[in-house]
This record gives structure tokens, sequence and C-alpha cells, in this order.
């Protein structure tokens, strides 16, 4: 399975291609989108877009995760940074690949184990298990790759609750005595 993950942003966005092979994992590439900054928001967001949809055209990911922020600086940041994660995910919507959403706590407890840990904890461990000889630069490049081995693995956990949620009624009905 090959995953897009991305950490959003509207001056610089990082995105990483990590790919599961016999459970082994492997970064595929990884880099930054930075839109011109004296272009006015709509361009910025135009460029995004277009970058993550060249992205998913060349990679041709299974799956895209991006990370999901809860907090802003103020009302005016959140509402950019929603735009930008919008940007995100739309070229995923449009060629019909599932997507997914995770919090920096949901990353951090999925790599390291703890939901407070630093962003060099998470660094460590994202090098450690893409076998990566240095941290990548800058920061959102490692929290886009951290996102994407995040959803890795945790997609084996979904599928599981997918399947026993599609046999639920089943099951009820049985338990209830009726079948068929």
């Amino acid at each position: 399975m090959r995953v897009l993950g991305i950490d959003p942003g509207s001056r610089v966005a990082g995105y990483g291609i990590v790919e599961e092979q016999k459970g082994k994992l492997s970064a595929v590439a990884w880099g930054v989108v930075k839109p011109p900054q004296s272009k006015e928001l709509h361009h910025r967001l135009k460029y995004l877009f277009e970058a993550y949809a060249e992205l998913v055209i060349e990679y041709r990911p299974d799956e895209v995760a991006v990370e999901n922020v809860f907090f802003a600086e103020n009302a005016r940041s959140a509402l950019v940074l929603g735009h930008a994660r919008a940007a995100a995910f739309l070229p995923a919507l449009v060629q019909n690949i599932p997507f997914n959403e995770y919090t920096a706590l949901q990353v951090k407890k999925a790599l390291v184990g703890a939901g407070h840990a630093g962003k060099g904890q998470v660094a460590a461990m994202v090098c450690r298990l893409l076998n990566m000889k240095e941290i990548p630069k800058p920061e959102d490049v490692t929290d886009a790759l951290a996102v994407a081995v995040t959803h890795l693995h945790a997609t084996p956990m979904r599928r599981r609750l997918a399947m026993v949620k599609e046999a639920a009624p089943t099951v009820r009905r049985i338990k209830r005595g009726v079948r068929g």
C-alpha cells in the first residue's frame, strides 16, 4: 500500500510518500510545497491544489492521510489553515482516493506511544521506521511522513473494524432468532 501523507499549510506544506510492502515501510519521496508568498490566498490555494494533484498523479497513492490541526493563533489563521487542508485532500477526492485525517496527538501516540512526545522524538522514530540515515528537513516533511506512517499502522485495524461493523447486523439477527 502506498500513502501520501500531508502536513498542510498555506505558506509551507510538507508531503511524504510512504509505501508498505510485505510489512516493510519505505519512504518513496518527500518534500515541501511552497506557494509564491506574494500571491493572495486564493492563488496560494490554487497552487497548493495543483501541486497535490500532481503528486497524486505522479505517485498514485492508494490512500491519502492529512494532519488535522485543532489550534491556531487566531480565527483568521484557523480559517486559512482550513482552506489549506481542503486544498490538500480535494485532489484525492477528485480521483476517488480514500483519505483520512489524524491529529498530532494521534500521530505521536501511534509513533512514539505518548501523545505528548516532542517533535524530535517523532522525527527520530520516523527515521527509524523508514530506515532513513538522517531526519528530513524541514519539520513539515517529517510531520507528513509521520502522518503517512500513522495511517499505514492504523489501516489494518480500520479494515478489521469495518468488517465487524458489516457483520454486526447479521449477528444481531441471528441472536434474535431471525436468519437471512
